[in-house]
Formats: C-alpha cells, sequence, structure tokens
C-alpha cells in the first residue's frame, strides 16, 4: 500500500548489485508510485534526464562512474534532487567528498527499512515545503506543481502530459525565457520536435490558460507571463 506522505514522489535507487538493488527497489515500490532503478551512474543520468526524480538513492563504489562522480554531474546541471548517499566505506576521504555535495544523508551499508524509513519521510517533507507553493497565473487560476494539477475558477482543468511537462518547465523558469531546445529536451528527449508539435501543444495550452500569459519570444522559446 502506498504511503499518503510519498503522494506524487518519483524516487531513483542506483546500485551495481542486482541483489541488494531489486529488494530495495521491492521495498521502495510498496511506498512510492514511482520507482526507477539503474546499475551505475551513466545509466542513473539517463534516468534523471527523462523523469526527474525527487529523490535519489545511491551508492558510492559502482562501474563506469561512482556514486560521487554521479552526484556532481547533477550538481553541475543545478539539479538540486534529494540525495541519500550509501556506502561500505567509512573512509574520511569519501566522506568529505560526499558532505561537499549537499547530499541529505550520507550512509554506511548495510542499510535497514527501519533505519531508512524515517529519512525518506525527511526528503518528502523538503520536497512539499519547496514545491508546495502554488504558482498564479491569474487570481482565478493557479498551477498546483505538488500535485501536477491546473486549477482555473476552482476547478481541476484537464490538461495532456506534454502540455503539464510544459507548463512545469515555464514554471520552473518562470522569470526567463525558456529555449527551444529546452523544451525540445524536456518533451521531446526521445525524437525530434517539430514545429506543427509545438504549435499544437501552445495551441492547446493556451485554450486552457487565461488569455495573454503564455509568450513567445521570435526565434528564441516561450515564457510564462504571471498576470496575478
Amino acid at each position: 500500500m502506498k504511503r499518503e506522505e510519498f503522494k506524487n514522489i518519483k524516487i531513483l535507487y542506483v546500485e551495481d548489485e542486482k541483489f541488494i538493488r531489486k529488494n530495495a527497489v521491492s521495498y521502495l515500490e510498496r511506498l512510492f508510485p514511482f520507482v526507477y532503478e539503474a546499475k551505475d551512474g551513466l545509466e542513473a543520468l539517463a534516468i534523471v534526464d527523462e523523469y526527474e526524480p525527487d529523490i535519489i538513492i545511491t551508492d558510492i563504489k559502482m562501474p563506469k562512474m561512482t556514486g560521487i562522480e554521479f552526484v556532481k554531474k547533477l550538481r553541475e546541471k543545478k539539479i538540486n534532487t534529494q540525495i541519500i548517499m550509501m556506502t561500505a566505506f567509512t573512509d574520511t576521504n569519501y566522506l568529505i567528498s560526499a558532505v561537499e555535495l549537499g547530499l541529505l544523508k550520507y550512509m554506511i551499508k548495510p542499510i535497514r527499512h527501519n533505519i531508512l524509513f524515517p529519512v525518506l519521510l525527511q526528503c518528502a517533507k523538503n520536497i512539499k515545503e519547496n514545491i508546495n507553493s502554488l504558482k498564479y497565473i491569474t487570481k482565478e487560476c493557479y498551477y498546483d506543481p505538488f500535485n501536477r494539477t491546473l486549477i482555473r475558477n476552482n476547478k481541476s482543468i484537464k490538461v495532456s502530459k506534454n502540455e503539464l511537462l510544459f507548463l512545469d518547465i515555464l514554471h520552473k523558469n518562470e522569470n526567463r525565457v525558456v529555449s527551444y531546445e529546452e523544451i525540445e529536451n524536456k518533451i521531446w528527449y526521445d525524437s525530434s520536435m517539430s514545429e506543427d508539435a509545438i504549435r499544437s501543444l501552445v495551441r492547446n495550452l493556451r485554450k486552457k490558460l487565461p488569455d495573454d500569459c503564455l509568450i513567445n519570444v521570435a526565434k528564441v522559446g516561450y515564457r510564462i507571463e504571471i498576470l496575478a
């Protein structure tokens, strides 16, 4: 049974040892609605780009890319996901490197479920506090990023998956223009974005938003105009 505390939260578990990974994923699937797994840092980066998990649990010592290297790449991309790092090591150098990455927790393996659970609750609390503010477009229309819903005149507006992704990236960058390249990478990550596709997306979303809030900047991209 999924826990209400973890509603709408996506979690990624990164571990090269298959038996440990599968056991952990089985436990996490009882708590979270969206659980992803990766066997190394490279695979994990691809999952982060595609699914944008809210929480990442990663081992340190892995083939191809260590957990430290993986998290450094995330921080270089300004990805501030809640990260729990686990290791069998208590080496001071590892600890120093981990602290510098702004981790939520550094845990020594093996990790028991009763020890991990309160850490996951803290992650969920941090996430909700960070994104719980509603994104008002006008006084009558707002986007709820945690529940991923668009509300207008106190009614939930039906929006497609791509429209939600578009709204999400616009509101995360509401103080600047979101480029066509960023939109393509976010929504059409596994295929190229055609002009017809973006026009159709914008046209359909504009029907659901207040007038004049979705602004096109010629040859650059789009931005959201906050009218509240």
